[in-house]
């Protein structure tokens, strides 16, 4: 069927919407996306030639920190969203205050994730220890730097927000940094029960 007699049978709505915020965002957030797509096919592979290695190292990680983590991100990820909405409503300082709630969220998430890594640096586990941890040390680190490279986008989107830089009519770089923080969600969503639960 095509575009003209969807038009036809839909009058008056879009057949087809842009993705939120900028073209060059999608590009970056789909060459991370395919970045963690092979390190998770990695990880895949080698847990099915080690399972027993894999399941009995999993029992050492912290589930209820890695748990906290997910809600946290979850939360920061709608928080930035409830901003978004905010901005399109033209509630600028509400939409601030939406952002540093989702900041808040982001830094927790950090602080949960280095008294993780503290108490298995402290037990002498480094990536060395099996392959287990260096598949577990490399693919949260790669997302702990992308939750660091997320909070800083939107540091500075909560800045410009506060300068009154965006407003209804122009949001598409608040939408950009929302799409990014939403995809580092994603990824952990996917991270946590792969590596953490998944037997």
């Amino acid at each position: 069927m095509s575009l003209v007699s969807l038009d036809v049978l839909l009058p008056g709505r879009r057949v087809f919407r842009d993705p939120p915020g900028d073209l060059a965002i999608w590009i970056f957030i789909l060459a991370e996306l395919l970045a963690f797509a092979v390190l998770f096919v990695l990880y895949g592979v080698a847990r099915a030639r080690h399972v027993e290695l894999f399941n009995e190292m999993q029992m050492t990680l912290d589930r209820d920190a890695g748990a906290l983590n997910t809600v946290l991100l979850i939360t920061g990820s709608w928080c930035v969203a409830r901003a978004v909405a905010a901005i399109k409503g033209d509630a600028r300082v509400a939409s601030a205050r939406w952002l540093a709630a989702g900041i808040l969220a982001g830094l927790g998430f950090l602080v949960v994730k280095l008294f993780e890594y503290d108490a298995k640096f402290a037990a002498g586990i480094n990536l060395d220890t099996n392959l287990f941890y260096m598949f577990y040390l490399s693919l949260t680190f790669f997302h702990f730097m992308h939750v660091i490279l997320g909070l800083v986008i939107l540091a500075f989107v909560w800045h410009k927000t506060r300068q009154g830089g965006y407003s209804a009519a122009d949001c598409h770089g608040m939408e950009s940094g929302a799409s990014y923080w939403h995809m580092v969600d994603l990824v952990w969503i996917v991270l946590f029960p792969l590596v953490y639960v998944l037997r």
